[in-house]
C-alpha cells in the first residue's frame, strides 16, 4: 500500500506495525477512497485503516468481520426477481433476450438470483449465439449440480464458493458437506447435531462459522437456510464421502424429524397408528423441550415443511416405516390447523411406500387416515372405499385395534350421510372390539359417537348418558381435544331439550378447549352450536355473530358439510327476524352443498328452511313442495324431524 501510495521503497521501514504507523501518517489529513475487496479477516484490513477522519474505507468480504468497531456491515442479499432480470439482460447484450421475457426470469431463478451465477450465464448467452434463453432454462433445468455449469473461462460459480469452503476447519467442512443431505428448507441446531452426530453446543458454534462465512443463513432466529445453489455444491461435495457414513448421517436426521415429532404429536389427538408399533431407527440424544401444548404446536409449525420433505425423502430413498410414521405422528396438527391438502398429500406418499415395500399395516394405516381426511373434504364415497379397504386389511392381519379404529371411522361416515342404522352397528361393533383389547381411547371414540347417534334419533337421555360417560374416560386419559368434542356433543343434547344455560356452558367451555389447541375446525363447530343456544334464548345478533365467524372458518379450512351446517343455522336465523327471502338464500346454498356432498341431514334441513321460507310469505303451495322432499329424506334416514315437517305440512294445509 505504502508503495503504491508513491512513498520511495527506501522508506519504508521494516516490520508491521512500523509500516502501519507509516501508512496512518502518509493518508493523516488526506480525503481518500480505500477500497479493499475480498478481505480475510479483521486483522488483515486493521493495520490499512486510516488514523484520522475524513476518508471512507469500503471493505467486501466472504466473511462477516463483527470484530470491526465502528464499521457500518451491509450485507448483500440476492437480487430481487425483477432486479435479476433486468441484470441479466443487460450483461447478456443480445436482440431478443429482454427481461419481461419468461424464460430469462426462469433463468435468474435457477441461478437462485444470485449476481454472480448471474454474470456467467450471461456471458454464456452473449458470447454463444447458438443458444437460447429456453435452452440454457432446460440446462439448468436438468443439471443436478448446476454450480458446476455456471463458469465461463476460469471463473466459476463453485470455485467461488469453494474459496469460503476452503478456509473452514475439517469438522466445519464436513457439516457443511452433510447440510446437502438434509430434505427440508431450512433446519435448527438440532437437526444438524442429529446429522453430524454431534453434540448441540458444538453444532451451534459450527453453524455459527458457517453463517460468519457466508455459506448460510439465518433468516428467523435459530431457522438456518442453505441457498439453493449451495445446498447443490453441498451434496456434490458430499457424494466424494464414504457412503455409508452419509446413508448415516441422513437416516440421523430422519430419526430425528420422527421421534420429535411423536413428541409433539401427542398433544394433537395424532391417530392411533402412530403409536400402533415401535417406530424405526433411535431417537436423537438431543431434542428440544416438547412438555407443553404451545411449545409442541410452535415445533410443528417451524418445521411443517421440513417434516414433509423428510416424509417424502424416506420414501424416496426406501425408507417405508418413516414415510408411514411421520405423516401418522402429525396427521392431528395438520387436522387441528386445517392443513387438509398437506396431509392429503403425505399419507398419499405414505401409501405408495407402504405398498411399494409390502408392508400391509402401514398400509392400513395409511388408507385409514386417508379415508378420514376425504371425509372431512367431503368426498363420502372416496372415504368409504378407502375405510372399507383399511378394515379389510386390518381383519386379514388380525389387527383388532386397527378395525376398531376403521369401524369407528366408517360409523361417523355414516352418520353424516344419514344412514344412522348401519352407523350404530358400525359403531358397536368397534366398541366391542375396544373392550376387547382395553383400548380405553377407542372406547371413549366409540361412545362419544354412538351418543351422537342417539341425539339424532331423538333419544336425549340415552345421549347425554354417552357423551357424559365419554368425557370421562377423556378426562381420565388427559386427551384435551376429545373432551372438547364430547363437549361439544354434549352441548348441542343440552340445546335440544331446552337446558339452555348448560348447553351455553358446555359450548363456551369446548370453544376455549379448541382454541387453546389451535383446532379451528373444533373452534368452527363449537360457535355454530353455540350461535342455536343463543337463538333459543333471542340473543339474535350473538348468534348472527357466532354462526358468522364458524362459516367463514369452515370456508378457510375448505370444510364443506360445516359451511353447508352455518347456513342453514343462518338461514334458521334469517327466518326468527322474518328475512324469508335472505333465509332462502342462505338455505338454497347449504341444499346445493349436502347434495354435492351427499349429506343428507343437511339436505333435509336446508328443504325445511326453504319451506318454512315459504310458509312465511304465505306461499303454501311453494312450501309444501320443499317441505315434501324434507319429510322423505327425514323419514328415510330415521331422523325425528319427520314429525315436526308433518306438523308444519298440516298448518300449511289449513291455510297458515
Amino acid at each position: 500500500m505504502l508503495l503504491t501510495a508513491g512513498v520511495p521503497a527506501a522508506e519504508v521501514p521494516p516490520g508491521l506495525e512500523a509500516r502501519a504507523a507509516r501508512w496512518r501518517d502518509h493518508v493523516a489529513g488526506k480525503k481518500i477512497l480505500l477500497l479493499l475487496d475480498d478481505a480475510a479477516s479483521h486483522e488483515q484490513v486493521r493495520p490499512l485503516l486510516p488514523g484520522t477522519g475524513g476518508s471512507l474505507v469500503l471493505l467486501t468480504s466472504r466473511r462477516r468481520l463483527a470484530a470491526l468497531e465502528d464499521a457500518a456491515v451491509i450485507s448483500l442479499d440476492i437480487l430481487p426477481p425483477g432486479e435479476a432480470a433486468q441484470l441479466l439482460a443487460r450483461l447478456t447484450a443480445r436482440a431478443g433476450i429482454h427481461a419481461a421475457d419468461p424464460a430469462v426470469g426462469e433463468i435468474t431463478r435457477l441461478c437462485g438470483y444470485l449476481p454472480l451465477a448471474i454474470g456467467l450465464i450471461a456471458s454464456q448467452l452473449r458470447h454463444h449465439p447458438a443458444q437460447t434463453a429456453e435452452s440454457v432454462v432446460a440446462s439448468l433445468a436438468a443439471a443436478t449440480d448446476r454450480p458446476e455449469l455456471m463458469r465461463a473461462e476460469n471463473l466459476s460459480v463453485a470455485a467461488a464458493f469453494d474459496l469460503s469452503y476452503q478456509d473452514l476447519s475439517p469438522g466445519q467442512q464436513r457439516l457443511f458437506r452433510r447440510l446437502g443431505l438434509i430434505p427440508g428448507p431450512t433446519f435448527d441446531a438440532y437437526a444438524a447435531a442429529a446429522l453430524d452426530g454431534a453434540s448441540l453446543g458444538e453444532a451451534r458454534r459450527q453453524l455459527d462459522e458457517l453463517y460468519d462465512q457466508h455459506l448460510i443463513t439465518e433468516p428467523t432466529l435459530g431457522r438456518y437456510q442453505l441457498h439453493d445453489l449451495l445446498r447443490e455444491h453441498a451434496r456434490a461435495l458430499a457424494a466424494a464421502d464414504d457412503q455409508a457414513d452419509r446413508v448415516a448421517a441422513a437416516g440421523r436426521v430422519l430419526d430425528y424429524y420422527l421421534y420429535t415429532a411423536l413428541a409433539a404429536g401427542r398433544h394433537f389427538a395424532p391417530r392411533a397408528s402412530a403409536y400402533r408399533r415401535p417406530p424405526p431407527g433411535n431417537p436423537s440424544a438431543q431434542a428440544p423441550g416438547l412438555s407443553t401444548l404451545g411449545q409442541s404446536a410452535a415445533w410443528l409449525e417451524a418445521e411443517r415443511a421440513n417434516l414433509h420433505a423428510a416424509a417424502d425423502d424416506a420414501a424416496t430413498r426406501g425408507h417405508s416405516r418413516h414415510a408411514v410414521a411421520i405423516p401418522a405422528a402429525i396427521g392431528g396438527f395438520l387436522a387441528a390447523r386445517g392443513h387438509w391438502d398437506q396431509s392429503a398429500a403425505l399419507h398419499q406418499s405414505a401409501l405408495a411406500a407402504a405398498r411399494q415395500a409390502g408392508d400391509r399395516l402401514g398400509e392400513a394405516d395409511a388408507l385409514s387416515t386417508l379415508g378420514v381426511l376425504q371425509r372431512e373434504n367431503g368426498s363420502y364415497p372416496a372415504a368409504a372405499a378407502s375405510l372399507a379397504r383399511a378394515l379389510a386389511l386390518y381383519r386379514d392381519i388380525g389387527d383388532r385395534r386397527g378395525q376398531a379404529d376403521a369401524l369407528n371411522e366408517l360409523g361417523f361416515l355414516r352418520v353424516l350421510t344419514g344412514d344412522y342404522r348401519a352407523a350404530t352397528a358400525s359403531h358397536q361393533q368397534a366398541l366391542l372390539l375396544a373392550r376387547g383389547i382395553g383400548d380405553r381411547r377407542a372406547e371413549a371414540h366409540c361412545v362419544s359417537n354412538l351418543g351422537l347417534v342417539q341425539q339424532l334419533t331423538g333419544d336425549h337421555p340415552a345421549a347425554a348418558a354417552s357423551q357424559q360417560q365419554a368425557l370421562a374416560l377423556f378426562g381420565d386419559l388427559g386427551d384435551l381435544h376429545d373432551q372438547a368434542y364430547a363437549l361439544n356433543s354434549l352441548g348441542v343434547v343440552q340445546e335440544e331439550t331446552g337446558e339452555y344455560p348448560a348447553a351455553a356452558a358446555s359450548q363456551q367451555q369446548a370453544l376455549a378447549l379448541f382454541g387453546d389447541l389451535g383446532h379451528r375446525l373444533g373452534q368452527a363447530h363449537a360457535l355454530n352450536d353455540l350461535g342455536l343456544v343463543q337463538q333459543q334464548v333471542g340473543d339474535f345478533p350473538a348468534a348472527a355473530g357466532s354462526h358468522q365467524q364458524a362459516l367463514a372458518l369452515f370456508g378457510d379450512l375448505g370444510h364443506r358439510l360445516g359451511q353447508a351446517e352455518a347456513l342453514n343455522r343462518l338461514g334458521e336465523l334469517s327466518l326468527r327476524t322474518s328475512a324469508t327471502a335472505q333465509a332462502r338464500d342462505q338455505h338454497s346454498q347449504a341444499l346445493a352443498i349436502a347434495r354435492d356432498i351427499s349429506a343428507a341431514p343437511e339436505e333435509a334441513r336446508a328443504l325445511e328452511g326453504i319451506g318454512n321460507s315459504h310458509l312465511q310469505e304465505g306461499q303454501p303451495s311453494q312450501a309444501t313442495a320443499s317441505l315434501r322432499q324434507a319429510l322423505t329424506i327425514y323419514q328415510r334416514i330415521g331422523a325425528p324431524g319427520a314429525e315436526r315437517v308433518q306438523e308444519t305440512m298440516c298448518r300449511a294445509a289449513r291455510g297458515w
